[in-house]
């Protein structure tokens, strides 16, 4: 392979490092079994012991970029979303935290189940319990902010709601609780909630009240202005990715 056509392993949370063959969590082993995703900010790898039991490793990214030492936020984005899984710990509906790997890494339950997804069955009263999750999420003063993704919202094998990646969920840790920040969890909260009523309307539109049909139309102000605002970045960055990875210039998600 010429050197141009080498991947480029700067846009990668780890550079030329994948993700280690065995891990050691609490006292167990797990061996590797496929990458997930491995992009800028993080990879995601699927481990399992000799018994069959799975886990979820997460490692945030350790590589520079362009010179720059990225290393303290792969720390900081790791810190941050253990924080929320260990605020829900509580909950059925969110895997559980095993431990910390190096200093970017860690590790979670695996759930058994899959992502949402249009065309796919979801049993009766799966988004009356989805709900019920996020106002209790929302009870507690966080906000989820990534449901917008279907594939971050599970249907477990016991056919309930469970939720995934953490990483720009927001609460009032970092700002600290005064109005301003209040006003802007809420606002998230709101949209949280939203997503979820679009999920609702395009999977199970029969269960929909028309209140809720009224409300799912509703696009807020926030979320068009950060549709036009993200938008054409999205869409140049979709094709400059799909180029590369087309020229072999960088690895594709789930390489090894």
């Amino acid at each position: 392979m010429s050197e141009v056509a080498r991947p480029i392993y700067s846009l990668r949370a780890l550079g030329k490092r994948d993700l280690p063959p065995t891990i050691e969590i609490g006292g167990k082993r797990y061996n590797h079994l496929r990458t997930h995703k491995h992009d800028f900010w993080a990879v995601t790898g699927f481990y399992e012991d000799t018994n069959g039991e799975r886990v979820v490793l997460k490692m945030g990214r350790v590589d520079p970029f362009a010179g720059l030492p990225l290393k303290w936020i792969g720390k900081w984005l790791c810190r941050r979303e253990v924080r929320f899984y260990r605020a829900l710990a509580d909950l059925g509906n969110v895997p559980e935290f095993l431990g910390y790997f190096e200093e970017t890494g860690f590790v979670h339950r695996y759930v058994l189940g899959r992502p949402l997804e249009k065309g796919k069955p979801v049993p009766d009263g799966y988004f009356a319990q989805l709900q019920n999750l996020i106002r209790e999420i929302h009870r507690r003063n966080i906000a989820y902010v990534d449901a917008n993704k279907p594939e971050n919202i599970l249907l477990g094998d016991d056919g309930k709601p469970h939720l995934i990646d953490f990483q720009i969920s927001w609460d009032l840790h970092e700002l600290g609780n005064w109005w301003l920040n209040r006003l802007w969890l809420r606002r998230l909260q709101h949209e949280d909630l939203y997503h979820i009523l679009k999920h609702k309307r395009r999977m199970r539109p029969d269960e929909m009240t028309p209140e809720e049909e009224q409300a799912a139309q509703k696009r807020s102000l926030f979320i068009r202005i950060h549709r036009f605002v993200t938008k054409p970045y999205f869409l140049i960055r979709r094709a400059l990715f799909k180029k590369l990875r087309e020229s072999g210039r960088i690895l594709p998600e789930g390489s090894k």
